[in-house]
Order: C-alpha cells, then sequence, then structure tokens
C-alpha cells in the first residue's frame, strides 16, 4: 500500500512528522510523505499516525499484501 497525505484535509499538526519522521516531513504549513518513502503503508508505526492524524489526512492507495495461507 502506498501512503498520502491529502493537503486539503492536513491543517498542519504535524503529528504524523512527530510520530514517523522518517516517512513524514513538514512542508509549507503542511505534513508531506518524504520522496521515495510512499511504499511505507503497511508499516505498524504509519498505520498508527493514520489513526492518530487529528485532521484524518493521511491515506492509502492499493490493496494491503495479504498474509500466507496456514494450514
Amino acid at each position: 500500500m502506498k501512503v498520502f497525505v491529502d493537503r486539503d484535509l492536513c491543517y498542519g499538526s504535524a503529528e504524523c512528522a512527530h510520530r514517523v519522521p522518517a516517512v513524514f516531513e513538514f512542508v509549507d504549513g503542511f505534513g508531506v510523505v518524504r520522496p521515495g518513502r510512499a511504499e511505507t503503508g503497511e508499516d505498524p508505526e504509519v498505520l498508527e499516525a493514520a489513526e492518530k492524524c487529528p485532521s484524518q489526512a493521511i491515506g492509502f492507495t492499493g490493496t494491503p499484501r495479504s498474509a500466507p495461507d496456514r494450514p
């Protein structure tokens, strides 16, 4: 899954950048995904950042990889 920040919803709390600075940064008053880090959508810290985003501006595209089938 790819992670993104919707600039129409983001109001610049920078909560994402504080939680996962390796993936998010604060640019021009808005949270953004660092270049080359969009593919981290399944990282538990990124999922938590999305859940805790006060403006609910963090979203995901694509489908999560499924866990392998277990007998």
